[in-house]
């Protein structure tokens, strides 16, 4: 099987509606069957080719677009989509755009997976967290952030409207310098050997801060503990229930996120 890449944004009206198939996994629990023969074989094969040979395949079904295969698997924690043609000739990463609501198909399939998955909330050890928020609140949301990711800094924005709206919700944020961020790792340990919210939205502001003058070794903690839960990017937000959110949101979607999120332990 030779698969090319072939980079489509894919404008469409949603026609087709998936029936006959059945469950794969526990994550996305979504119907699957060998569309058009794409069996889990040849998803094997492509994710060799595209240098993701250890990832788990979460779903293989119809896509919104007849004629086309989705694929849904877990890259080391990451959730990511693409599409196979009749053919199998053609990879075609998305997203699927329909026309009549304006809607992501693809991230909206992506969304559905990551609600589905659930992190069981007693692994993960709050005593080195920065609290914002009541910590008396009913509501406990927990936040993986790195000092220096963009995206983190925009999301504490948010969750600061939040506290301020909803009493009820607390924010319990674990710090998890990335790789890809030289500086975040002493910056962590400084945020932590202070434990001081302050320092890490003055860092989010581009002022200076102290260098560390602890070990703390939290940090390190944090590091392995969020590679034990899959977890590789940021900000990654965990409900209540322990469904996972990875990437920023807006205050009010996270909000229905936290309302709507189950109660009961997966």
């Amino acid at each position: 099987m030779r698969i090319k890449f072939f980079p489509l944004i894919i404008f469409l009206v949603t026609f087709f509606t998936i029936h006959d198939s059945y469950a794969l996994d526990e994550y996305c629990d979504e119907d699957f069957q060998n569309y058009y023969n794409l069996t889990t074989i040849e998803v094997q094969d492509i994710l060799i080719k595209i240098k993701r040979p250890d990832a788990k395949i979460l779903s293989i079904r119809m896509s919104p677009v007849y004629g086309l295969s989705e694929v849904v698997i877990d890259n080391k924690g990451q959730f990511e989509l693409f599409y196979v043609d009749f053919s199998k000739t053609y990879l075609i990463p998305g997203p699927i755009i329909d026309l009549n609501t304006g809607i992501d198909k693809s991230r909206e399939r992506l969304t559905e997976c990551e609600k589905k998955r659930r992190i069981d909330l007693s692994r993960i050890p709050l005593e080195d967290a920065l609290i914002l928020g009541d910590n008396k609140a009913t509501k406990k949301v927990i936040v993986f952030t790195d000092p220096d990711c963009p995206f983190c800094g925009k999301f504490h924005g948010e969750i600061k409207k939040v506290a301020e709206k909803r009493k009820d919700i607390t924010f319990y944020i674990k710090l998890f310098p990335l790789p890809i961020h030289p500086e975040a790792y002493w910056k962590s340990k400084s945020i932590r050997c202070h434990n001081s919210l302050k320092l890490l939205e003055d860092n989010f502001e581009k002022k200076p801060i102290p260098r560390p003058d602890c070990d703390a070794k939290e940090i390190d903690e944090n590091i392995k503990l969020a590679k034990d839960l899959g977890i590789t990017g940021t900000p990654a937000i965990i409900m209540p229930d322990g469904s996972v959110n990875i990437g920023f949101i807006e205050a009010d979607r996270l909000i229905e996120r936290v309302d709507s999120s189950r109660t009961e332990k997966k």
